[in-house]
């Protein structure tokens, strides 16, 4: 057993170009405990404006142990003895006038309790660290949130909970919606990266796991080390508690909603168009969705981990943290004068995980999103597997076209739908669904199949007809976009506010579920994750339709072997086509302004 909890608060005012107080204690309300936190503040700024992180990996571990590669392509000016994984530095911070708070998220680092990551109870009590920190004598009362990622899906949370002093949040490539963006694409589980995020950047990290300062990942735990018996008991394990819950409904999904239009606080949403598989829906959802009379909406391109660095990225940051801050607005974000959507335009085969060439990518602003003067524009499946804009003659045939269920990366299965040569530059910018007739039919002495997995890719083929690939999260080459459904999570709520045509709204309720007959043939609809590309002269796009995850899928794959059953699964699945089987695309094209 650990000893009892300590008070060990260091304060260094001369090693350093700013002050560090190392392990502070910040009491939560109602007897919950304590969250320890880092405080870096500037010398010559006695009330400062506050820059808050809380999360999980380690208030103490240095960004080059975490991840050495990507701390050397960091903008140097973003190298200090206390850099952080995905967290604001303080060094540069300091520098312009900020203090940094720096917590560890309940049961993990030095702060203990219960390890229960994105939880109900883990987000009230960043709603206490934000309330604090705005009381501390060198505070000047107002308080901003930045960070990647996990760093960014937190505030979500914590502003619909409006804490006091909370003065706006830059939730930068970070998800809103933790069953829908992160945990569960169209009902499928998500499985492979969150064993991968969880085994090694959480538990690693765990409140008294021992041999970390060994390990070289952060120091050990101040009251000492804790046994597995007992680690196990202070953790719910996110591998575990995903696949046991299915649906938004079940009290381990619901426990973590909140009410969007709660945030009231000024906000800059910055997504990411390479994030396909886990945070570019969310910050686009979040901004449409965010009860903000001021919030925007940028988008960038690169490496999760790098442009938040950017010199110039830094300096939009800057700017708008400055003008909510420290009331100094040279851009016109604290009277809605700033650009509301600044979107980046991919044109042209740049390659993938190359920052430079990114960097040439063009901008255009925008009033809106989505942008009003879209033209959405459906594009029709044939059983030729082309593309056709035009409304195919109805089919007096019917036809079908079949591909095996529970394809694998290394083995998928799928169809392929391809468009003509674009006769004229063509941009596509916004949200997109598929309209698809299908059904599945088991295989000869097999298991009888009960659901239907649908994984969609839209892919680009340049004029010279080779595949754009662009920069994924992890800096993999990844294709424009994908979506997912299972189809017995088929049921959309046509009457809930945020369904509209173009997003369709499911619930993923326990009473949704509907059956899949073999034989009968299912209307669906797929949302597809929003996109952008300036689809060239000579061009064309690809609509792939696949029983598992193909090309692009990276570290999040969905193949746990339970969720994806064979007994649920396996059998050969179809696209019908005929009179009463329309099936297509619906592109958002963007006319010349």
């Amino acid at each position: 057993m650990p000893n009892p909890i300590k008070d060990i608060a260091r304060v260094d005012t001369t090693s350093f170009p700013y002050i560090v107080e190392e392990n502070v204690s910040i009491l939560l309300a109602n007897d919950a405990g304590i969250i320890r936190c880092n405080v870096y503040r500037p010398k010559d700024v006695p009330n400062a404006p506050v820059l808050v992180t809380y999360g999980p990996y380690g208030k103490d571990l240095h960004y080059k142990n975490f991840a050495i590669n990507s701390y050397n392509e960091v903008n140097p000016e973003h190298h200090s003895d206390h850099s952080a994984w995905e967290t604001p530095d303080p060094g540069f911070w300091t520098k312009h006038g900020y203090a940094v708070v720096r917590a560890d998220e309940r049961g993990l680092g030095q702060s203990p309790g219960i390890l229960d990551t994105m939880s109900r109870g883990t987000s009230e009590a960043f709603v206490d660290v934000v309330e604090w920190a705005a009381q501390q004598p060198w505070s000047n009362g107002k308080l901003g949130l930045l960070g990647i990622s996990y760093y960014a899906g937190s505030q979500w949370r914590v502003a619909a909970r409006q804490p006091k002093g909370l003065a706006c949040i830059i939730p930068w490539e970070g998800m809103s919606d933790y069953y829908r963006d992160r945990c569960r694409h169209g009902g499928i589980l998500s499985n492979a990266f969150i064993k991968f995020w969880w085994d090694r950047q959480v538990v690693s990290n765990q409140y008294g796991l021992a041999g970390r300062a060994a390990r070289n990942w952060g120091p050990d735990t101040i009251e000492g080390d804790l046994s597995e018996e007992e680690l196990v008991a202070n953790r719910n394990d996110q591998n575990i508690d995903n696949l046991k819950n299915r649906f938004r409904d079940d009290p381990y999904y619901s426990s973590k909603e909140y009410s969007m239009e709660d945030i009231k606080v000024p906000l800059l949403s910055v997504a990411n168009w390479g994030g396909i598989l886990l945070h570019l829906r969310g910050n686009v959802m979040g901004y449409m969705n965010a009860g903000s009379d001021l919030k925007y909406l940028r988008f960038i391109t690169g490496r999760h981990d790098l442009p938040f660095y950017y010199k110039e990225e830094v300096e939009v940051q800057k700017s708008f943290l400055d003008a909510f801050l420290k009331e100094e607005d040279k851009a016109g974000w604290s009277t809605g004068a700033a650009p509301k959507v600044d979107v980046l335009l991919r044109k042209g085969n740049l390659g993938f995980n190359n920052a430079e060439a990114e960097k040439t990518y063009g901008r255009r602003v925008e009033n809106e999103w989505p942008i009003a003067r879209t033209q959405y524009t459906k594009f029709f499946l044939t059983p030729s597997q082309q593309l056709e804009i035009k409304t195919p003659e109805p089919e007096s045939k019917l036809a079908k076209l079949n591909y095996r269920a529970l394809g694998t990366l290394d083995k998928p299965s799928l169809l392929q739908f391809s468009t003509p040569a674009f006769e004229q530059e063509t941009e596509v910018t916004g949200h997109i669904t598929a309209h698809l007739n299908v059904s599945v039919t088991p295989d000869k002495g097999g298991p009888l199949p009960s659901d239907i997995d649908l994984f969609l890719t839209l892919r680009y083929i340049s004029p010279s007809g080779e595949e754009v690939f662009y920069t994924g999260t992890a800096g993999d080459p990844v294709p424009l976009t994908k979506g997912w459904l299972r189809v017995s999570m088929r049921k959309i709520n046509d009457q809930h506010l945020r369904h509209n045509e173009h997003i369709p709204y499911r619930d993923y309720f326990s009473s949704d579920v509907l059956p899949v007959m073999p034989g009968e043939v299912y209307p669906v609809d797929v949302e597809i994750w929003p996109t952008n590309i300036v689809i060239e002269k000579g061009g064309k796009l690809i609509l792939e339709v696949a029983s598992g995850d193909t090309q692009g899928s990276g570290i999040f794959q969905h193949n746990d072997p339970t969720d994806r059953a064979t007994e649920k699964l396996q059998g050969t699945n179809h696209i019908h086509f005929g009179s009463s089987y329309e099936n297509f695309v619906t592109l958002p094209i963007i006319p010349d302004a």
